[in-house]
């Protein structure tokens, strides 16, 4: 079968998100979120997907019964009404019980959240049902519906943007790193699936030409895998990788559900992609004899880790130091404070600079998260073997500043992939780094230089935005308001820390506009 252009596909793509999206505002009118439709898609999506593997002639026998035939899609499409519906809710209940398989992420915990019947007949018979999802290839249904959780993660009063990275940083991250496929590739904090998404794409990309059919096996079978604390997230990103071509239905799931911190990794990495949760504190809520929730800060006690501290970020970033394997390499997303903290920051940071390569550091703009007041950076280091002497593996930091000057919204100017063009060229990737040349946005700082500098603080920057002194370059007044709102948030995030630490109450209305997660 011959491959649409690209053009014709984005068009298809396009075409079905509108079909899926305008649906998706029949069922907002009966009360449900774009992230509770998007739930509902998935358990019917899968069912279908299902049915489509099994009735193909050329799928082998023991692939087909996938699901048992009392609840598998065709038990549902000859419904209708009540009938449909309560089966429909005795299929999510049955499905649920099968954990540690692609089935059971999909379905864990599942409920019924389209309570009117025709409704749900609609989107059967209508939207699912006549779509072939597994038959015209992976891609368009894949980026279908990747583009319907990037309209969900629009969804402010969900807050589903916590858990999406955009799409033009992850395939810019993904391009520096070009992942190989000889890597296992991971994400401990994968919300929806993106990075590892994309790392499988650009492997198929740059190398599934040259790949044994085993290696071709491999990719969706284990070498890429993710992990989501929260479950409803997770069953997106499982069927997100599935509509991609990553695992099987019926196979081993490649996302975890679990709190990436509780324990050491019991599995290394040569390649880490993520973007871990935004939020000053890690916390538990803990209801009391009383009936009164409270949070508990959570710190973690591990011995691979060089300080305990409640702080999420260097917790996660403390934790990809331990999961990668030696040589292996990672890019991270992490947010100012990381650079800057004393304490158990600085500790964090020393140990970066001596026992890792930290050769590089993007420095992000404002205004690209749908989590407001995010001012953040990725992280760009190798896991290297103790060098004699007890010798630092940090020789030279380079850091680019993609953030002074750079004004970017959500709508009016949202980041584009040739928006960071220029970084991925400075970058050089799979050039020595010798070879890269200082501008006026790329710098490099040497070892002492960096160790020298007040509790090792790595938030360095030199520009100074032209449109600050020059009336003649103001910018938008869309723009401008953004910006004041991302400073105003983040000022107010930092605030409510300050007080937290104090022991002082925050308000509902500060705690609710911190930045929480994204990935």
């Amino acid at each position: 079968m011959t491959s649409a252009s690209p053009a014709l596909a984005h068009a298809q793509t396009n075409a079905l998100v509108g079909k899926l999206w305008n649906y998706c505002n029949v069922l907002r009118d009966n009360g449900l979120s774009t992230i509770e439709y998007v739930e509902q898609l998935s358990y019917l999506l899968f069912l279908k997907m299902a049915d489509e593997i099994a009735s193909d002639p050329f799928t082998e026998e023991e692939a087909k019964a996938v699901v048992p035939a009392e609840y598998d899609w065709q038990s549902l499409a000859r419904l209708k009404g009540i009938d449909l519906e309560v089966h429909y809710r005795k299929t999510l209940e049955a499905l649920a019980k099968n954990p540690g398989t692609t089935l059971g992420t999909i379905f864990a915990k599942s409920q019924n959240r389209i309570t009117e019947p025709a409704l749900l007949e609609k989107l059967v018979v209508e939207l699912i049902g006549k779509e072939d999802w597994t038959i015209q290839g992976t891609d368009l249904k894949g980026d279908a519906y990747e583009g319907l959780l990037a309209k969900g993660a629009e969804d402010t009063k969900t807050g589903a943007g916590q858990y999406f990275t955009p799409r033009a940083l992850i395939d810019a991250m993904v391009d520096v790193m070009q992942p190989g496929p000889e890597d296992t590739i991971t994400d401990p904090a994968c919300g929806t699936g993106g990075f590892l998404i994309a790392a499988h794409s650009y492997i198929r990309k740059h190398h599934m030409q040259h790949l044994s059919r085993e290696q071709r096996l491999a990719l969706g079978s284990g070498k890429i895998w993710g992990n989501e604390l929260v479950t409803g997230t997770a069953r997106l990103a499982a069927m997100n990788m599935l509509l991609h071509g990553i695992g099987d239905a019926d196979g081993e799931s490649l996302i975890t559900v679990g709190d990436a911190l509780a324990d050491k990794p019991e599995r290394h990495a040569s390649l880490i992609l993520a973007n871990p949760p935004f939020g000053k504190k890690s916390a538990i809520t803990i209801v009391g004899t009383d009936g009164k929730a409270e949070k508990e800060d959570i710190s973690y006690e591990r011995d691979d880790f060089r300080a305990t501290t409640t702080n999420k970020q260097l917790n996660f970033l403390q934790h990809i130091m331990s999961q990668l394997e030696m040589n292996g390499r990672a890019a991270v997303v992490l947010p100012d404070n990381v650079l800057f903290e004393g304490g158990a920051g600085e500790k964090v940071r020393r140990r970066l600079l001596e026992e890792f390569d930290l050769h590089t550091i993007l420095r992000l703009p404002t205004g690209i998260f749908y989590a407001g007041g995010v001012k953040a950076n990725v992280l760009f280091f190798e896991k290297k073997p103790p060098r004699s002497g007890g010798a630092h593996n940090t020789s030279k930091l380079w850091v680019y500043d993609f953030r002074t000057a750079k004004h970017f919204t959500l709508k009016q100017h949202p980041l584009t992939r040739a928006a960071l063009d220029e970084f991925v060229e400075a970058y050089l990737p799979g050039k020595p780094r010798s070879e890269r040349v200082e501008s006026e946005r790329f710098k490099s700082f040497d070892y002492d230089e960096l160790i020298a500098r007040d509790k090792v603080n790595l938030d360095i920057k030199w520009m100074k935005d032209p449109a600050l002194d020059d009336a003649d370059s103001l910018l938008p007044p869309e723009v401008i308001a953004q910006e004041i709102v991302e400073d105003l948030q983040a000022a107010l995030s930092e605030f409510a820390a300050i007080a937290e630490a104090l022991g002082g109450e925050v308000s509902a209305d500060t705690d609710a506009i911190e930045p929480t997660e994204s990935g």
